[in-house]
């Protein structure tokens, strides 16, 4: 189960347009240096949580593995999305917080 106030910040970007989302769209995204955190659904394949690990390891991006493709989806306004990636600095931090335990503002 995800946190609500994640979903809540996704969408933020999403209305933003400080999202990529799709495995391609956000590998060219991370290539281009752009993404600041990834969000993987923990119901993806295997291959792909694994391709995307190895790739914030390769640009030192964090990555959070959490919640189901439907949600994931739901708080983008897409369908069938398992990869997300914020490439809004603050947004990603807040996130990153929140799944560490931490608080958001409000």
């Amino acid at each position: 189960m995800i946190n609500k106030k994640i979903l809540g910040l996704v969408g933020l970007a999403a209305r933003a347009r400080n999202v990529s989302f799709g495995a391609d769209s956000v590998e060219l995204q991370i290539k281009k240096k752009k993404v600041k955190l990834i969000i993987v659904a923990e119901d993806s394949s295997t291959r792909t949580k694994e391709k995307f690990i190895k790739l914030s390891e390769q640009y030192n991006i964090p990555i959070i593995i959490t919640g189901n493709i439907d949600e994931l989806s739901q708080a983008i306004g897409k369908n069938n999305k398992a990869i997300i990636g914020i490439e809004n600095i603050n947004l990603a931090s807040e996130i990153q917080k929140i799944n560490d335990g931490g608080e958001v503002i409000g």
